[in-house]
């Protein structure tokens, strides 16, 4: 469902009164460039902006949704504004000259065109480049929107002719008490805010089986490598490859392994601080007085060094038990 300028402003207040402030000021920039964490809330800012930037009869800095170029960019077919995401795993020079081609065409309507990049620090050097001259010789009347995760991925001579816009994180209570309002239980919904910061996103995993598996799988995994190294070595073999196949789901299950040390890490201190495992507290309790700082923090280490050798293409098989034995040993 679309959110309100309200919840737009609750979510990301100093940006929405920072863009509404340069638009009713006519001092608006010729790129922006958008980063913050996923589930910021980057995107549907951005389609906000790019509205308010078109309507013919903003009310109060805020798009009226009733003009010919407010109805014509909700449904999609508003011929002033390009989108463009990764064509696979780059946003390649094709793509970029087509974007140029296309906003340099006289058959556009009149006013203002936009162009926004997604996930702009997935250019190549070949597409970055050509973005980059475009940029050095702005046209008028036309705005770029770039919107990144990655921020230092991006060349700094494209970072450095945009006006950096930063999205901070979301309140995760707030998010969990959002997510239980509309009937999660707490226990997920603490969960799934570790992981994303989307609501939409946080349901969608809320209601995914392999998910409710992965989660099951992980604090099993937790359990039995405390008790026995050589059955967590087996129920990596039957449980926890076969569900983590993939490169994304096993870098999300070591981020969920990693979670459940933390909270047991968080437990001894005695910080309540929120759980990502509330439903484990007496378990995480029990761990937490079998062993010291020092066990659990070479424990800690020990997973952010597995979610570091991942990216580089190891065996997997062989990482994850490399990373049993070293949870073990603490």
């Amino acid at each position: 469902m679309q959110k309100t300028t309200d919840e737009f402003l609750e979510m990301q207040p100093v940006v929405m009164k920072r863009l509404q402030g340069a638009y009713s000021k006519e001092r608006l920039a010729h790129a922006y460039l958008f980063e913050g964490p996923a589930g910021s809330g980057k995107k549907e800012i951005t389609h906000f902006f790019v509205k308010l930037l078109l309507c013919e009869i903003p009310i109060q800095n805020v798009p009226c949704e009733t003009c010919r170029s407010c109805q014509l960019y909700n449904s999609g077919n508003h011929t002033n504004v390009v989108f463009i995401e990764p064509d696979g795993q780059n946003i390649k020079i094709d793509q970029i000259r087509e974007l140029i081609f296309r906003l340099n065409k006289t058959g556009l309507n009149t006013g203002r065109k936009i162009y926004v990049i997604e996930q702009a620090d997935r250019m190549n050097n070949s597409s970055a480049n050509a973005l980059l001259k475009f940029l050095e010789e702005p046209e008028f009347n036309v705005t770029a929107i770039l919107l990144t995760e990655r921020l230092n991925a991006l060349m700094s001579t494209i970072r450095s002719r945009c006006q950096l816009v930063s999205f901070r994180p979301l309140s995760r209570p707030k998010l969990i008490e959002k997510l239980m309002a509309e009937g999660m239980t707490e226990s997920m919904a603490a969960t799934v805010s570790m992981l994303t910061q989307s609501e939409e996103e946080a349901f969608t995993l809320s209601q995914d089986e392999q998910f409710a598996q992965a989660r099951k799988t992980v604090l099993k995994l937790v359990e039995v490598a405390s008790i026995n190294v050589h059955e967590a070595l087996l129920m990596l073999q039957s449980d926890w490859l076969p569900l983590f196949k993939e490169k994304e789901d096993a870098e999300r299950g070591l981020d969920m392994l990693l979670f459940a040390y933390r909270d047991i890490a968080s437990v001894k201190a005695g910080l309540e601080t929120a759980r990502t495992y509330p439903d484990m507290e007496e378990t995480w309790k029990q761990m937490a007085l079998q062993r010291s700082f020092t066990v659990l923090s070479r424990q800690l280490q020990a997973i952010l060094q597995a979610k570091q050798q991942l990216p580089r293409n190891m065996n997997r098989t062989l990482l994850m038990e490399q990373l049993m034995l070293n949870l073990q040993e603490g």
